[in-house]
């Protein structure tokens, strides 16, 4: 990856986003709570993403996170298989978030992006 994307991806559980929404704001699944930062994926990465960490869950939402707007809270960290991932130093915002829906996957099995509008 030699320039990094300006999106990144968090998968929600229907409660998480449901707070997202009320609260404008959300702290990270307990995951992240224990990592100590919000885990997110580009859109290269969701699909693995979703298959490893939420095998057999339903109700599950994707929410497409511009980067932009985080700044020295956002750093790109090596993690499964040397691959760069996005990890959110602080809550995660709805101001901050273009995009989000229920996830769904296309014919071939990868998880569709939400898109705005």
């Amino acid at each position: 990856m030699s320039e990094l994307p300006n999106l990144a991806y968090k998968v929600l559980t229907a409660e998480q986003m449901a707070a997202l929404e009320a609260d404008g704001t959300f702290a990270g699944a307990p995951v992240d709570l224990a990592d100590g930062y919000v885990h997110l994926s580009t859109c290269e990465q969701l699909t693995e993403t979703v298959d490893k960490h939420f095998a057999g869950q339903e109700n599950l939402h994707v929410a497409a996170v511009d980067l932009g707007s985080f700044g020295g809270s956002l750093k790109w960290e090596e993690s499964r298989g040397g691959q760069l991932f996005p990890h959110l130093y602080g809550p995660l915002l709805l101001e901050t978030v273009i995009a989000y829906g229920p996830l769904e996957r296309l014919a071939d099995g990868t998880v569709k992006l939400p898109v705005a509008g």
